[in-house]
């Protein structure tokens, strides 16, 4: 099967939705190439505004631009974004309830070789704290087109956590309703519950058909959005499987398996384990070799699903 880059399809939607709005603008900090955006640039010269290296005045700057109706999507890599940028994303836009979407590329280990300075970890738990922050996850292209073409729709902040990689498709095709705050099954089964998000969706799916061979029927669930959660979904697949794995590229702590975790607790009290990256300072290498040493590969996950089981 074919890799689709997530970044190209945004980029594709971007200059498909901008022919007929003229609202529609995009923001860099000198990362036009790394976030896919330099046909967007070739298409509408006057709608990207380079800012540089300088991710509090991109943030800023689009926030202006949005006060003046613009409708302004900016994009940098994900562990600057978010952790140079938070005040301004946390009052300019997020307090202002200002329509800005940002573009967090390269998050989790993505920039794997290049260590803790480039890895986005903790993004998502800083991110969900923030009043008015939607925060979306695409697994695939497919989900990733359908996220940008809904909220291009709307005018409320949004956060989207977009990887490097080419990743394959978790979806036959584009045929399925996508609805903001809703999760989606994606396998079935009754033993356990494997719950993903983004470039671990695929994996899972592949360590639920690993273990229906060895007769360990696993249900693989699948949040393109996390904040807001589709709790009812959650709550479903703890009654009745019992056993809950949560699968994140991001640390441990207060992500996506805490989300989860609290849900959980609160609802369906289960067996619940969240797998994800551990709380130090990583090794450096390439993404998926950083996945096959914590765990996060079909392997990894086949093996905490099974200790999971012996709960």
């Amino acid at each position: 099967m074919s890799k689709v880059s997530i970044r190209q399809t945004i980029c594709e939607t971007l200059i498909e939705r901008a022919k007929t709005d003229q609202d529609i603008v995009a923001l860099v900090s000198d990362s036009r190439g790394s976030a896919s955006l330099t046909p967007f640039a070739k298409a509408y010269p006057d709608r990207l505004i380079e800012v540089g290296i300088a991710e509090q005045n991109l943030v800023g700057i689009a926030a202006g631009m949005a006060n003046y109706g613009k409708k302004p999507y900016a994009a940098s890599p994900a562990s600057f974004l978010t952790m140079r940028a938070i005040e301004q994303i946390k009052v300019d836009v997020c307090y202002s309830n200002t329509n800005v979407k940002l573009l967090g590329i390269s998050a989790g280990v993505s920039y794997g070789a290049l260590g803790m300075s480039h890895h986005s970890l903790q993004d998502l738990a800083v991110l969900s704290t923030i009043p008015n922050m939607r925060i979306f996850v695409p697994a695939d292209h497919y989900e990733a087109e359908k996220i940008i073409n809904t909220i291009v729709e709307d005018e409320q902040p949004a956060y989207i956590r977009i990887g490097r990689n080419p990743v394959e498709d978790v979806h036959a095709s584009n045929d399925f309703e996508f609805e903001i705050g809703k999760g989606y099954e994606l396998y079935e089964g009754y033993d356990a519950s494997i719950l993903a998000i983004g470039e671990m969706v695929k994996p899972s799916l592949e360590a639920a058909q690993a273990l229906e061979q060895e007769g360990i029927h696993v249900r693989v669930l699948d949040f393109p959005t996390i904040k807001p959660l589709d709790e009812e979904i959650i709550i479903k697949a703890a009654k009745e499987t019992g056993h809950i794995l949560t699968v994140e590229e991001h640390s441990t702590i207060n992500g996506f398996g805490t989300m989860v975790a609290r849900v959980i607790g609160e609802n369906a009290p289960c067996f619940i384990k969240n797998l994800g990256l551990p709380d130090t300072s990583l090794i450096t290498g390439e993404s998926q070799a950083l996945f096959h040493h914590y765990g996060l590969d079909p392997e990894g996950i086949q093996k905490q699903i099974k200790i999971l089981l012996e709960k």
